[in-house]
């Protein structure tokens, strides 16, 4: 976060996480960016939460036209600590130099049509499975706009085959009244 006036640019760097934890989502491995997007806004508080103290919703699949074409931003936020709109990319697979350049491109756009006099530049932020840091300090080199690029993680699901030898919740709710009733016979 070079580009941020100092202030800002330690402010950004505490509300930024690497990596974030989406064990609230419960999707697997490999859920597709639309499972992420949709478990995120139908559990917003507790992304919020996770994304840190600041942040406001403003939309999902937030619309913008440019020269009569529309484009969706995954999720848009507003910080208010920050006083900047922050744009966050989705992305279910491994990180690719390309999410950089469209990312940086959503950035201006929100920047020249939302961006008041009194905001500051708006921050965008790519979550994406995985990422190569060395493949993300390239991406990132000579962009001026504030962008990082963080990992995300989600709770891994129970094995199938381990699912069949554990108790289901209806059977472990039986063994407790059992015990409980047992312990009260004397």
């Amino acid at each position: 976060m070079t580009t941020l006036p100092r202030i800002q640019s330690k402010n950004a760097q505490h509300a930024l996480k690497d990596p974030y934890n989406f064990d609230f989502l419960g999707l697997e491995e490999d859920a597709l960016e639309r499972e992420l997007e949709n478990e995120i806004t139908k559990n917003i508080t507790d992304f919020l939460l996770e994304l840190g103290k600041g942040f406001a919703f403003v939309g999902r699949q937030y619309k913008i036209e440019i020269s009569e074409n529309d484009y969706f931003i995954d999720l848009l936020f507003y910080h208010l600590e920050l006083r900047c709109y922050v744009v966050v990319m989705l992305k279910s697979g491994r990180f690719k130099p390309e999410y950089a350049g469209k990312l940086n491109f959503y950035l201006s756009a929100v920047d020249t049509q939302l961006k008041r006099d009194s905001d500051n530049q708006t921050i965008g932020i790519l979550l994406c499975k995985k990422k190569d840091k060395i493949e993300a300090e390239y991406a990132l080199r000579d962009i001026s706009k504030p962008m990082g690029i963080s990992e995300y993680k989600l709770s891994e699901a129970i094995p199938e085959n381990f699912k069949t030898n554990l108790p289901s919740i209806e059977e472990l709710e039986n063994d407790l009244e059992e015990k409980i009733n047992g312990g009260n016979k004397k």
